[in-house]
């Protein structure tokens, strides 16, 4: 074995005299070597005992860039790039988990995803882990195909998307569905005391809202947009921007009634469980933002 190791080396150099540089593969003598030479077993260092009896509840990757495909509402795909935060609870007596399984499953998972197989994901993460609980969170721009309200001019508009699949012991296997909605909201107040026009901004709606696998990002958007003073689009010809001024002064609303009127929305809603909704609007007139909170539960059964 030993004059075998040696006779590749002897041709690795003499090759390496006749290439041009941009044409070696740097780790090809490499490959030849592993090859050539029966494979060690390597200390599992992660899976050694601890002695500090101290278990971790979350432990693994975030901030992980990755290439994914999703599924709309209406079952076409889109391309975007997600990051990734993937934990598993690790037990006591475990020292460490195994930090490239996390890598290799999305390797693994080239399908578009929806939620039913974010959740399967999930349930893969924890197996390929050897763990009981888990937590994969996705996040990603999401984008929207809309016309323009009179012109019909067609346009993209993106909102933030975040999926989060979280299993614990005390509740199970649960899914979270967040986004941020970016739209029009315009002061009563100042619509009220102004002898003519009113005060308007962008603002961004947040709704995180724990559902069932029906829950789809679409229907969350459209509640925020529904609620507004008005939408956002990303082209407008004239009689666009006319309507949707027209339509925002003829319907004022505080950041507190966007947060109240997309929480009655939720509320009504059979396929959400425990939400949240919170507005943040960016005021023109100041040099901060006015925010709001709020939070409740829709009509889905056995969401906690």
């Amino acid at each position: 074995m030993q004059r075998l190791c040696k006779e590749l080396k002897r041709y690795w150099r003499k090759s390496l005299e006749h290439r041009p540089a941009k044409l070696i593969s740097m780790n090809a003598f490499d490959r030849a070597l592993y090859q050539a030479t029966p494979p060690q077993t390597l200390d599992d260092t992660q899976s050694s005992p601890d002695a500090r009896h101290l278990p971790i509840q979350r432990v693994g990757i975030k901030a992980l860039r990755y290439p994914v495909k999703v599924v709309d509402a209406d079952g076409e795909v889109q391309g975007t790039v997600a990051t990734f935060a993937m934990y598993v609870g690790l037990p006591e007596q475990v020292r460490g988990t195994h930090m490239s399984r996390f890598i290799q499953l999305l390797e693994n998972e080239r399908a578009p995803i929806n939620a039913l197989s974010f959740l399967a994901l999930e349930e893969k993460m924890r197996a390929r882990l050897e763990a009981e609980t888990g937590y994969l969170e996705m996040s990603f721009p999401y984008f929207r195909r809309k016309a323009a309200p009179v012109s019909g001019v067609e346009s993209l508009l993106d909102s933030d998307v975040k999926l989060i699949v979280e299993t614990t012991t005390a509740l199970g296997t649960r899914l979270t569905v967040q986004v941020v909605a970016p739209v029009t909201s315009l002061c009563p107040c100042s619509k009220k005391i102004s002898d003519y026009g009113a005060h308007n901004q962008r603002s961004h709606i947040t709704i995180r809202a724990e559902g069932s696998t029906t829950l789809s990002i679409d229907s969350l958007i459209d509640i925020a947009e529904r609620e507004a003073s008005s939408e956002l689009y990303g082209v407008l010809k004239r009689a666009d921007e006319k309507f949707v001024t027209e339509r925002a002064y003829d319907n004022p609303k505080f950041v507190e009634d966007l947060v109240r009127d997309i929480a009655l929305a939720c509320q009504s809603h059979e396929h959400i469980g425990e939400f949240m909704v919170a507005s943040e609007n960016f005021e023109a007139i100041h040099n901060h933002s006015a925010y709001a909170e709020i939070y409740g539960r829709g009509k889905l059964e056995n969401s906690s």
